[in-house]
């Protein structure tokens, strides 16, 4: 059976050789094939949040309907949930993630135990959840891919890593938009792993510019994206959900949302300040503790990550390292 939060939850199917579809997905694993149910043979996932408030009561009187049309899910093809237009990528939220890091990157000198230093470095981590802003930046679509593809390790990715996400998507246009207001812009939540490679995160040849998202996290296939799109109006508290990602089996990140310095409202706020958020747009919110930099195993040929977020469902992928020409 589907597993997800709510009466439905939105995807794109397709049946083997046909053009994939908007569907309306129930528990009971049947699927409804939008375009025909409301009436417009172009619609796509992207179309239904162009018009959220509107399609949202039609939604729920379609997944009430035992004769609406329903097929198996089993059988179909599932893709990436919605193509955006626009990815918003949050960087360093997790508190613990943070501490982690900081402290597995001391010096050998540093004169604190370990103790001390996560003391001092979640002091700081408090500061700035109270005074400072989140750290957003741009990913592209062309990185997005399906739940249960393959994962293709490009031949250059010397570190490549894991970074299972909540993801929200965008309802309606969103422009300066305060935290109060910024959670009515969400229509509903998936789940994205934000792969990375470590090693090409910062530019050794130009230390003063920074981080080089580009090549590091936007080669194609390296945000698989989904099953499904969860409404907001299913989720209690996106900021009490369970991240859970598994490598072969193994669980490697296991964490509350509730660990977020900046909580989903203050991410969305601080994007829409500088650029305009459109319907189907996503905003990735951070990744927890536990990933392979931490764990000192990074992803290899024949890994499955298995990814999973309280209420909105599971994701698996298999990696396959791509041979050097």
């Amino acid at each position: 059976m589907a597993s997800f939060a709510g009466p439905f939850a939105l995807g794109t199917l397709s049946a083997p050789d046909h053009v994939p579809f908007p569907g309306l997905v129930v528990p009971e694993s049947r699927v409804l094939d939008l375009r025909t149910a409301l009436g417009d043979p172009a619609l796509t996932t992207r179309g239904i949040f162009e018009h959220w408030d509107a399609v949202l009561p039609r939604l729920h009187e379609l997944a009430a309907d035992e004769d609406a049309g329903w097929q198996l899910l089993d059988g179909l093809r599932v893709h990436a949930p919605v193509a955006p237009r626009q990815v918003f990528q949050s960087g360093a939220n997790y508190r613990q993630h943070v501490i982690d890091l900081e402290v597995a990157h001391r010096t050998p000198d540093d004169p604190r135990t370990v103790e001390e230093a996560r003391a001092e470095i979640a002091a700081i981590m408090d500061r700035r959840a109270a005074a400072d802003l989140p750290y957003v930046f741009i990913g592209l679509p062309s990185a997005i891919t399906g739940p249960y593809d393959d994962v293709v390790l490009p031949s250059w990715a010397e570190q490549p890593d894991w970074e299972l996400e909540l993801a929200a998507v965008i309802a309606k246009p969103a422009y300066q938009v305060s935290v109060e207001e910024a959670l009515e812009c969400v229509a509903g939540y998936t789940i994205a792993n934000d792969l990375t490679d470590r090693a090409a995160v910062f530019r050794r040849d130009m230390k003063a510019i920074g981080t080089d998202w580009l090549r590091s996290k936007n080669a194609p296939g390296f945000t698989p994206l989904g099953p499904w799109i969860v409404p907001a109006e299913s989720v209690a508290d996106p900021a009490d959900l369970r991240v859970t990602l598994k490598l072969n089996g193994e669980t490697m990140q296991d964490e509350s949302t509730k660990d977020m310095i900046f909580s989903l409202a203050r991410i969305v706020s601080h994007a829409s300040q500088a650029a305009r958020l459109l319907p189907g747009d996503l905003v990735l919110t951070g990744s927890p503790a536990g990933n392979g930099m931490h764990w000192g195993r990074l992803l290899r040929d024949g890994d499955v990550m298995d990814g999973s977020i309280t209420a909105l469902g599971a994701q698996r992928t298999r990696c396959i390292a791509k041979v050097p020409r």
